[in-house]
């Protein structure tokens, strides 16, 4: 089964990208994904069940540690495939 996540993290800081923001795009970067594409308001990121379910427990960890007070995410069922 194949997953998207779409995310976002706040408190937002127009003048620049939060620590929070910026360690949950980490985080993505470097999982394991088929795509992930990256936004001033919002990101996106695909894969398999596992890796997006993976990621998604990382990203909800670190960027609360990094500061985020709310964590904002929809994972939709996009296709089947390899687990």
């Amino acid at each position: 089964m194949k997953l998207r996540v779409e995310f976002t993290t706040e408190p937002f800081d127009l003048d620049e990208p939060p620590r929070h923001a910026v360690v949950a795009r980490e985080v993505v970067q470097a999982a394991e994904l088929d795509a992930v594409d990256v936004g001033p308001f919002g990101n996106t990121a695909e894969g398999t069940a596992s890796a997006v379910l993976a990621a998604v427990d990382e990203l909800l960890r670190k960027s609360i540690d990094a500061g985020a007070t709310r964590v904002s995410l929809q994972v939709n069922v996009v296709g089947e495939g390899e687990e």
